[in-house]
């Protein structure tokens, strides 16, 4: 029976090229991928929910930021919306719409991490007026670790990796059959979660087992792309 260590995630430049500038060109084209602008894509739904914020104050904005955290905190509260629509003049589901538009806009910000500049450019294309734009991106700035906070406690606990036992059977002949091979493979996968022990024992034939570990070969290759750096840095 053999066992397997826990497997790695490596991210490295690769070398590619020769002479002066080969591979060093090469590792700083991946980084600038790497680092290449992040904006938000925003929809034409949530661009008219924010499209209520330059009609309000900036105090009013601002307790629509706070309305906002606590909305990803503790969910909805329509007496909230009720109590603002009064004091504004306006209906609640106006009131409902600018905050869901206002969350989604500092959620998505967070979760991606996006930089001052980008946040000010994908906040650009809403055409409010630069006070606003500057309060929004203040919101962003003094919230943004309590939203990736409040993310990561809501993300579900998955099962996680710890260790792989193996055992190959081979099956030589039997009473029917005096001269067949049937090899299968044994495997006890041991996981994690929220601090608890798992087993689970699997078993397949070799085949089976190569197509899997060329799938997650092609996996581990497919991580090294700018793409999938770009989509881990944003679920981090």
């Amino acid at each position: 029976m053999g066992s397997a260590a826990p497997p790695e995630l490596l991210f490295s430049c690769t070398e590619t090229g020769s002479g002066e500038g080969g591979a060093g060109a090469e590792c700083r084209r991946q980084e600038e991928a790497c680092s290449a602008k992040m904006l938000l894509d925003l929809s034409e739904e949530h661009k008219e929910h924010l499209a209520f914020l330059p009609q309000v104050d900036s105090a009013v904005v601002a307790e629509f930021g706070r309305i906002a955290v606590e909305f990803l905190r503790r969910g909805s509260n329509p007496k909230i919306y009720e109590g603002a629509a009064r004091k504004l003049n306006v209906s609640s589901d106006t009131i409902q719409h600018g905050v869901e538009g206002l969350t989604y806009l500092l959620t998505e910000s967070s979760k991606l991490m996006i930089s001052e500049l980008d946040f000010q450019d994908s906040v650009f294309v809403l055409g409010f007026p630069e006070e606003l734009n500057r309060l929004l991106l203040q919101l962003y700035l003094d919230n943004r670790k309590e939203i990736r906070t409040i993310l990561n406690e809501l993300t579900p606990r998955l099962p996680s990796y710890h260790s792989l036992e193996w055992r190959l059977d081979v099956q030589l002949a039997s009473r029917s059959l005096r001269q067949q091979i049937k090899p299968a493979v044994t495997l006890k996968l041991h996981l994690d979660q929220n601090g608890d022990h798992s087993t689970h024992l699997l078993q397949t034939d070799p085949a089976t087992l190569l197509h899997l570990v060329q799938q997650l070969e092609q996996a581990l290759e497919e991580m090294k792309t700018s793409h999938c750096r770009r989509v881990v840095r944003s679920i981090k």
